[in-house]
């Protein structure tokens, strides 16, 4: 996600944004804008210019050619093909350029990109919809709906946003969702992933029969369980945890995962360190009782003084309801750090 503004004597002259993977840079749309007022213009723009050829021409040529004097850019990208190379292809021709500012938010914008370049595996969020009091269901096993419709056409937006969205077998034996994409505004494959060790997914199950592929990770040898899920890829594994998973998807080219649950499934990346982000919906109204789930199932992940944090949560009204979000303890310094900002 790359937004670019052009200012010349201190007036925006021209905008862009990077609309869709393989359109046009943001950079380039700044300049199209700009036309002949972009010469003498400072560019201010969310990423480092490319320099590389891609499916679009390097933005630093076009940056050159219209006569740009100076380029902020909040931070490099750590694609190895640009990794600071564009900023010093601009610098050998006299561009004046400087890279920091506003890193942290665009680093934030941007989490799901740089994960994947730096860390190389999918970025991954967790997300969950929970009472005040914590619980994800009732004592009962009810959890539709605990968030308001704006939570949820929220939360639909999220998987629009992923590359993949991943549950538990438990969640598609209890709940039988779709997890479809359903808002269309993502290009690109749904993919549905579910972790089931002993192959319990039902040949049946509605995820099946929306349009996208549908992997199903497990442990289990049961050839005749993995012939009734002809329309799944079932991919067996050693052991299904979120290492092996994130490496095999990463090669699949994902780079995003959504993880919407269950409880076991969220609290097996926490326990692994394997997340980024999370999204939590709290909903207004109090559900109770020693045995309703929280969004974190297991024995727990150790003593207090050791127990994983998030950095700065924000949070935003949707509905009656709140939304906090907030990454993982030092991901966000740590990915600067890498890009040079």
């Amino acid at each position: 996600m790359v937004g670019a503004v052009l200012v010349r004597d201190g007036a925006v002259v021209g905008e862009g944004f990077h609309a869709r993977a393989g359109g046009p840079h943001a950079e380039l749309g700044a300049l199209a804008a700009a036309g002949e007022r972009a010469a003498g213009a400072t560019l201010y723009v969310t990423l480092e210019p490319c320099c590389h050829h891609g499916r679009t021409p390097p933005c630093v040529d076009a940056l050159l050619a219209a006569g740009v004097k100076r380029v902020v850019a909040c931070h490099l990208d750590p694609d190895p093909r640009v990794r600071g190379a564009g900023l010093a292809a601009l610098r050998g021709a006299g561009v004046e350029v400087e890279s920091g500012p506003l890193a942290d938010q665009a680093a934030r914008l941007n989490l799901r990109y740089l994960v994947a370049a730096v860390e190389l595996r999918p970025a991954v969020t967790l997300k969950w919809a929970m009472s005040l009091d914590g619980r994800i269901a009732t004592a009962g096993g009810e959890s539709r709906w605990i968030s308001s419709p704006a939570a949820r056409r929220w939360a639909l937006g999220e998987r629009e946003t992923h590359d993949a969205t991943l549950v538990g077998v438990g969640t598609v034996l209890a709940d039988d969702p779709l997890l479809d994409r359903r808002l269309g505004k993502a290009a690109g494959p749904n993919r549905r992933v579910v972790l089931d060790r002993r192959l319990r997914t039902p040949p049946g199950a509605r995820l099946f029969t929306a349009a996208g592929e549908v992997l199903v990770y497990t442990e289990s040898t049961d050839a005749a369980r993995a012939a009734a899920l002809a329309a799944a890829s079932v991919i067996r594994l050693p052991r299904v945890e979120p290492t092996a998973v994130l490496a095999d998807l990463h090669a699949r080219g994902v780079r995003s995962v959504l993880v919407e649950g269950g409880a076991a499934v969220h609290a097996s990346f926490v326990a692994a360190g394997l997340y980024d982000r999370v999204a939590a919906v709290c909903a207004p109204l109090l559900l109770g009782g020693g045995r309703a789930p929280g969004p974190l199932g297991g024995d727990g992940l150790g003593p207090l003084a050791g127990a994983p944090r998030l950095g700065p949560l924000r949070v935003r009204r949707l509905g009656p309801d709140l939304l906090l979000i907030g990454e993982r303890s030092g991901c966000l310094p740590a990915l600067l750090q890498s890009v040079g900002a």
